[in-house]
């Protein structure tokens, strides 16, 4: 019969291709609900707010996102190990012995597992955001993504931060932008120490929006602050900048010798 060849190949092989289809329907599946959820968030924010969601929301979002496409995926391997006898007994000898393979695991892995429990822990508590202008171990970044065991944050420079969780939860984090949107922007400025820092005080407070003050005072000069504020993180690079030039040209108007760089 010339059905007997294929019939022949496909008791041969139907543990392979049965395990093959279920793989590609585990990630089908984990594809069209990531998706989904990705839908249904935007469609919740445009109808609770009337815009995207909030950061809070956003980064929990990601979170389960993440946690049902592992879950699907893990559970999709198994279910296609599963076809093969020889890994139905190899497992069943591993469950008898769950105690010690958990034990040999859990110490394995402890570094992922312990990454992922605090990517957990900081999408529920949520110290930074998606969004977040932060400054962690003397790097300044917006964060792009708070993963399951990664953090993304993205310098003004452009490069990528990519920390582990752990060490994210162990460390402290400023976050600028926590509790308003807001970044405080500052330039530092020197002055000689037998310069009129009176003078220099009055010509930098002609502009009203700045915040000028003496910071400190060493053998090298005086060092004045000028801060203000940057509506968005993004803008913290230009203002310094324009706030800079400024101070630095009424200084020199006042035949004050000065320095001028961020802190």
């Amino acid at each position: 019969m010339p059905f007997d060849v294929p019939i022949a190949a496909w008791e041969d092989y139907r543990n392979e291709v049965t395990a093959v289809a279920t793989l590609i329907a585990a990630f089908v599946l984990a594809q069209f609900i990531d998706r989904a959820l990705i839908r249904r968030g935007r469609a919740l924010g445009a109808t609770v707010t009337g815009r995207a969601l909030s950061p809070e929301a956003d980064t929990r979002l990601r979170l389960v996102r993440r946690l049902v496409f592992a879950a699907i995926v893990v559970i999709g391997i198994a279910l296609a190990l599963s076809q093969f006898p020889a890994v139905k007994r190899v497992a069943t000898g591993v469950l008898a012995s769950s105690a010690v393979l958990g034990l040999v695991v859990g110490f394995a892995a402890r570094q992922t597992l312990a990454n992922a429990v605090a990517g957990i822990l900081l999408a529920i508590t949520q110290p930074i955001r998606v969004g977040d202008f932060v400054t962690f171990e003397g790097s300044d970044g917006t964060v792009e993504d708070v993963r399951l065991t990664y953090t993304y944050v993205r310098t003004g420079d452009g490069r990528r931060l990519v920390i582990p969780n752990e060490r994210l939860a162990q460390s402290t984090v400023e976050n600028h932008t926590l509790v308003e949107s807001r970044v405080r922007v500052e330039v530092s400025l020197w002055i000689d120490r037998d310069a009129d820092v009176e003078a220099a005080l009055a010509a930098l407070r002609r502009d009203a929006d700045l915040d000028v003050s003496i910071a400190e005072v060493d053998r090298e000069g005086i060092r004045l602050t000028a801060s203000t504020w940057a509506e968005r993180p993004e803008e913290r690079g230009a203002i310094a900048a324009r706030v800079r030039g400024e101070c630095l040209e009424r200084l020199r108007k006042q035949a004050l010798s000065s320095n001028a760089s961020e802190p």
